[in-house]
């Protein structure tokens, strides 16, 4: 389940930290967010550092679709009623700022990173709700229009269009950069308290500390876990599906995503909670999808993307919380990680250095209104029902009743578990129990993984961790 980004692009490895350092920052997490401000902090003079766990790239920057786009769906409308008119203009400005930074950066660094600068659709059914967000565009300043035709084969009555958007491959960029950078792989965060953060490797004191992680994984302060939630969608890479100009998305449910790389369509969709997917099939689906759209195409690469949701649909970006002035997050960036992550970057460095930036209050983690309560109220209900259900959810199977390939919560003499039954018959059993809060975890059929349905985070079939905020695997056993 390799991207057509990871097989595409192969990034030389870097060092893992030998020892006890300092920095003005430390960013922690090597994706896009943070190989961007760990960049826009060196240009500015700030001496930084970057910590992955892992490899830099290699959480969710590899399975985006990798649209550079101020174009978020069908939203310009509803930011409007719900934000105001000058909060939804400064989101669409940042946004559009952030797309031309992009082009920037890799005109300056010369980066050969396929970037096509092209339009971006959302199409819809709805007449109606096509002009009404067309000319709520223009209100914002976009100079959108309403287009009747368009290139992609499924039915609507037309598209908004935002010109001089664009697409890139997120791994080369990330390449482009990575030489210019002081990056430390292999190197997990155990512990961050006050200014020092203690890794597997040695220790890091610095002046200001930027949580890049996807999820912040530090509870309290900030309580990120109460006002985020995560989804998941897929990716199929098409061969023989033609060419697009343009990136389409689509407006309400069972939308479908496109986007052309090369000979590919990548086609996205299938989205769902992370923790709810109970029933196999999101890829099959997608394919069925595929071939009804371009009945001669071939799955070249299939992937998932796993996206922060915040309750109105803003990122957090800014101060980790109040009472940690040199704390700094970006995190919650729905489906359109791309822009985002170069928002954050600007607002972080001028934060650190002392810069006031016209976007920052829009973006600031410490706001709130009433309007997110009601999101709010659903995502703890789930997070409740997460925690509830180890202690009274009754398993439905035995480990011998497991079919070949298939995982579920099962009985067994030391209690619930999770038990997977490979191909060859073996069973792997793990714990239940989410490490990040103890949330009760759900089996992912099409992944093969073990995911929390309260906060996101996901797991192999043998507990190994996959995806945060848990910081640690689930307890397991050797294989029978």
């Amino acid at each position: 389940m390799k991207s057509i980004w990871s097989k595409t692009c192969n990034i030389e490895k870097q060092p893992a930290l030998n020892g006890d350092i300092e920095a003005d920052v430390a960013v922690i997490g090597g994706g896009m967010a943070g190989i961007l401000a760990a960049y826009q902090l060196e240009q500015a003079g700030v001496h930084t550092v970057l910590l992955e766990a892992e490899r830099i790239g290699g959480g969710q920057t590899k399975n985006t679709t990798a649209k550079i786009t101020s174009q978020h769906g069908m939203f310009c409308h509803t930011f409007i009623e719900k934000k105001g008119k000058e909060t939804a203009k400064l989101y669409v400005q940042a946004n559009q700022a952030a797309v031309e930074e992009y082009r920037r950066i890799i005109g300056k660094e010369q980066i050969p990173c396929d970037l096509r600068v092209t339009d971006s659709y959302v199409y819809s059914r709805n007449e109606e709700k096509l002009k009404k967000e067309t000319e709520a565009a223009r209100e914002l300043g976009i100079d959108a229009s309403f287009e009747r035709q368009i290139e992609i084969p499924v039915p609507c009555a037309g598209a908004v269009r935002f010109p001089g958007q664009a697409e890139f491959h997120p791994l080369k960029f990330i390449e482009g950069l990575a030489g210019k950078l002081n990056i430390y792989e292999s190197t997990p965060v155990k512990e961050v308290e006050g200014n020092r953060i203690r890794t597997a490797c040695g220790t890091v004191l610095a002046g200001k500390i930027i949580f890049a992680t996807h999820f912040p994984f530090v509870n309290f302060p900030g309580m990120y876990f109460a006002r985020m939630h995560q989804e998941r969608s897929y990716v199929l890479a098409l061969e023989q599906a033609g060419t697009l100009n343009g990136m389409y998305i689509g407006d309400g449910e069972d939308k479908l995503s496109f986007r052309q790389y090369d000979r590919y369509i990548l086609l996205g969709g299938q989205g769902h909670r992370t923790g709810e997917n109970r029933e196999s099939g999101r890829y099959a689906k997608l394919q069925e999808q595929a071939k009804a759209l371009y009945p001669d195409c071939r799955v070249a690469a299939y992937w998932s993307a796993q996206d922060c949701i915040t309750a109105d649909k803003i990122p957090f970006i800014g101060r980790y919380a109040p009472d940690r002035p040199d704390w700094l997050v970006a995190s919650g960036f729905q489906k359109w990680g791309m822009s985002s992550s170069m928002i954050s970057a600007m607002l972080l460095r001028d934060l650190v250095c002392g810069i006031d930036n016209p976007y920052s209050a829009v973006f600031d983690p410490s706001r709130f209104s009433a309007e997110e309560v009601p999101q709010i109220m659903r995502d703890t209900g789930k997070a409740v029902k997460g925690l509830t259900k180890r202690f009274f959810h009754i398993p439905d199977e035995t480990a011998a009743a497991l079919e070949r390939e298939q995982g579920a919560i099962v009985d067994t003499p030391q209690g619930k578990a999770g038990v997977y039954k490979t191909e060859e018959g073996e069973l792997f059993q793990v714990d239940i129990v989410c490490p990040h809060l103890g949330c009760e975890l759900s089996w992912n059929p099409d992944e093969r993984t073990w995911d929390c349905p309260c906060h996101g985070s996901r797991f192999d079939y043998k507990g190994n961790l996959l995806e945060g905020p848990a910081q640690e695997g689930i307890d397991k056993e050797e294989k029978q």
